[in-house]
């Protein structure tokens, strides 16, 4: 039987981090220029890449000063960016849990914020395993990580799909031999599911 891996961000979960700052910014709109001004999303992905917080926000300091400040209250207040789900994609999840198909997980994601995503989906106990990029300080779309996740649960790549909204993490897949489908929505994933026997 072929394995499913699964992306979590904005393929299970939507993650919105102009959330976090909602009792900062009056507007979404002023508080995504100012995640653009400060460059949030790479430094985001540094503490995806194993970065603590601490560090994260010392770097954030350094380089914008007082008005990086307000990064100081993200990680208390992660959880409501992440409180959404993706419109019909877990009940994908589990139709593929009844049926038997082994599941996992590959995601970018803090090892520091990881555990508040774990209290607020517990379906997340439906895979087998959740390789998260904070903790083994590797990221996706290196070869290295999908490699982490085959050898550690003994899957061939042969005998997995994997499932991203990230064209360059599907093309990452597909260089180490996996099989991955770009995600678009909960009913194209259904129909490319579909089209390979399930």
């Amino acid at each position: 039987m072929r394995n499913v891996i699964f992306d979590l961000g904005n393929v299970l979960i939507e993650w919105d981090p102009a959330l976090a700052f909602a009792d900062v910014f009056t507007t979404r709109d002023a508080a995504e220029a100012w995640l653009d001004e400060i460059g949030f999303h790479d430094w985001n992905r540094a503490q995806d890449g194993g970065r603590s917080f601490a560090e994260g926000i010392a770097a954030a300091r350094a380089q914008h000063g007082d008005r990086a400040r307000w990064l100081e209250g993200y990680l208390a207040a992660f959880p409501v960016t992440i409180e959404n789900t993706v419109p019909g994609s877990w009940e994908i999840l589990e139709d593929l849990a009844a049926q038997g198909v082994p599941l996992y997980a590959l995601t970018n994601w803090s090892a520091e914020s990881w555990p508040a995503a774990r209290e607020l989906h517990p379906r997340l106990a439906l895979f087998r395993d959740v390789l998260v990029s904070g903790q083994e300080r590797l990221l996706k779309p290196d070869a290295a990580i999908y490699r982490r996740l085959l050898d550690r649960n003994g899957l061939a790549a042969e005998s997995c799909i994997f499932v991203d909204d990230s064209l360059a993490n599907v093309a990452g897949a597909r260089a180490v031999g996996i099989d991955a489908i770009h995600f678009t929505g909960a009913e194209a994933l259904r129909e490319a599911l579909r089209q390979r026997g399930f």
